[in-house]
């Protein structure tokens, strides 16, 4: 089987599945667990100052579509509520018994450099391989100034970034927020702080639903309910975005990235390390399925190397990344239409239905001896691929290219275009 090892930042571990932090990481049972389990490494729940945090019952909040649950996640639970010495003995005694796994700490105390050197020294004699800053948290905590009140700004970013690589020998993760315009600015300002990586993205500020008998958001805590931080398998192509960004510009391109977002398959982790990531965090999904997902996950992302081709991860890490584009500079003459094989057709009219009522009318419904058949009509269909989205048969309808031989051009530079101008590629 294919090489799964994976170095981030000068931290080992046998692959690049690692355990966000998160409740699943908050104690010594439970991270045990884990790495017998197979997983490679784990980022142990935030850690603050004492006296302990204080959470609220209930905590969490779902979204379910179609029947699967737990498509979107929701909480509002703050960081550990365990006391920091049994959390350092415990990251001690784990990092010892278990020395070829990932261990990493977040950490969040309020934002004064005396609160920042007091802890790393704590954690440093844990023997812990890294660090984690929780920049990211939206709730609860941002409220006391620490979690994503320090990830909105760039300065206080690069100032507490540079504070710790100041007190601490071990290697310092970032943790970006995603709720900013721009996730270039706290990834620069990361990057110039002196951080050895970024881990992204944490999570999204959100209410999950209302509870129209009670009229308060849920999760509720008695008949009150707050924003929380939204993550899932719905977040994934917000989180595939912000790690393309950071990895394609040229003002952060090279800083390690461990990828956080909707991760659920072998598929999904290899995307994220197509994009750059060099090792993914998990929370949700093993929270859904239990600890034992990552044996699909390892597997899964093995087979998928051998029968590629590839040998070790950095063999197709970042790949994909160089093919993210600015739009002005997609190719405007390439050109594809619909084609429904009629074989695999079911006859529902899903096709026919969204492309009549909203886009191009690219599709004919008719009656050949008396059955229904939807045709495409190819002077019509734009190529937007719809039909092919809301067909329920996997490849009945399929997108031909029908633009051989015609050269591949610009926006910026498209005849069609009234307004040329020279632009670079970014």
């Amino acid at each position: 089987m294919a090489d799964l090892r994976c170095t981030i930042a000068g931290v080992k571990s046998p692959n690049p599945f690692w355990l966000a932090s998160a409740p699943p990481t908050d104690k010594e049972y439970n991270v045990v667990r884990a790495f017998k389990a197979g997983w490679g490494g784990v980022v142990w729940k935030t850690l603050g100052e004492d006296p302990p945090i204080v959470n609220t019952c209930s905590r969490y909040g779902a979204m379910s579509l179609n029947g699967q649950r737990m498509v979107g996640f929701n909480n509002i639970e703050l960081i550990t509520d365990r006391p920091l010495d049994v959390n350092l003995q415990e990251i001690k005694r784990v990092k010892r018994d278990w020395p070829d796994r990932a261990m990493v700490v977040s950490l969040m105390v309020p934002c004064e450099e005396s609160n920042w050197a007091a802890i790393l020294k704590r954690v440093d004699e844990t023997a812990a391989d890294g660090i984690e800053l929780n920049f990211g948290c939206p709730h609860g905590m941002s409220e006391r100034g620490m979690g994503a009140a320090v990830g909105q700004v760039p300065e206080y970013i690069e100032t507490v970034t540079r504070w710790c690589k100041q007190y601490t020998r071990m290697p310092v993760f970032v943790k970006l927020t995603p709720n900013v315009t721009d996730i270039l600015k706290p990834a620069r300002a990361a990057k110039q702080g002196g951080a050895d990586a970024v881990s992204l993205i944490n999570t999204i500020n959100s209410i999950m639903a209302v509870n129209l008998d009670s009229m308060a958001p849920e999760p509720e805590v008695d008949g009150k309910g707050s924003h929380g931080g939204y993550c899932g398998p719905a977040v994934k192509p917000i989180a595939l975005h912000m790690v393309a960004e950071i990895a394609r510009n040229a003002t952060t391109a090279g800083i390690p990235i461990s990828a956080i977002g909707g991760i659920l398959t072998w598929r999904d982790a290899a995307e994220f390390i197509a994009l750059d990531a060099g090792s993914v965090q998990v929370c949700t999904a093993a929270m859904h399925f239990g600890f034992k997902i990552v044996e699909d996950m390892i597997d899964g992302l093995g087979h998928w190397m051998d029968a590629k081709g590839y040998r070790r991860l950095d063999d197709f890490r970042g790949r994909a990344a160089r093919n993210v584009s600015d739009w002005q500079f997609l190719n405007m003459n390439f050109k594809t239409i619909a084609a429904i094989d009629q074989n695999a057709c079911i006859k529902c009219g899903l096709c026919y239905i969204a492309c009549e009522d909203t886009s191009h009318q690219a599709i004919s419904n008719a009656r050949t001896d008396g059955q229904r058949r939807y045709e495409v009509i190819d002077d019509e269909c734009v190529g937007c691929n719809l039909c092919m989205h809301v067909c329920p048969v996997d490849h009945c309808i399929t997108m031909k290219r029908v633009d051989q031989g015609l050269p591949s051009i610009g926006w910026v530079d498209d005849p069609r275009n009234p307004h040329r101008r020279a632009a670079a590629p970014r």
